[in-house]
């Protein structure tokens, strides 16, 4: 398992990350540093679209990607943008405790009975489809996810500096996870 390493002190920022904007990101978030201003994007942040979650960052600080259990192998386009034409050499991961892409085949039954009673569709339609897209999007563990995309953009983006994080939903902080 995956030791989470908290951010209570500049000092606890890893020296990989310190003096950049992984760093600074920390520093908002948790430490509560005074915002900057900021005319464009220093970062990518890669994060869950579950809603329990919120930054605090100053404006124009960061781009920001929400994705089911901030999955980005689907918006790689997106992440190539944000390099691309906005510039960002940074980019935070940042993975959640409770996330409902973990054991989304258990959450089968609410997806269907929610498409059918929310949206007007037929049971057919809406279990073809839950098992069309559930594998594609199912992540495992939080922090295991977190690390093997960690790595694999990495691997695609070899000069761009990525920070896996975690945020945890009870005390809303970010922390490092441990990589091995």
């Amino acid at each position: 398992m995956n030791k989470l390493i908290p951010v209570n002190s500049v000092n606890d920022i890893m020296a990989e990350y310190r003096d950049n904007p992984i760093g600074l990101l920390l520093e908002y978030h948790n430490l509560g540093r005074h915002y900057e201003s900021y005319d464009k994007a220093r970062l990518l942040v890669g994060m869950c679209m579950d809603n329990r979650k919120h930054l605090h960052i100053p404006d124009n600080f960061a781009f920001i990607i929400r994705s089911g259990g901030a999955n980005l192998r689907y918006s790689e386009f997106k992440v190539s943008y944000a390099i691309g034409v906005g510039n960002v050499r940074h980019i935070a991961l940042i993975a959640h405790n409770n996330c409902g892409m973990v054991n989304l085949i258990s959450r089968e039954p609410d997806f269907v009975n929610g498409l059918i009673e929310n949206a007007g569709w037929d049971r057919e339609r809406a279990e073809e489809h839950f098992m069309h897209f559930a594998p594609m999007f199912e992540v495992g563990n939080e922090k295991d996810f977190t690390l093997s995309e960690t790595k694999r953009l990495r691997l695609r983006y070899p000069k761009i500096i990525i920070a896996p994080l975690y945020y945890r939903v009870e005390d809303n902080r970010l922390y490092f996870i441990q990589e091995d």
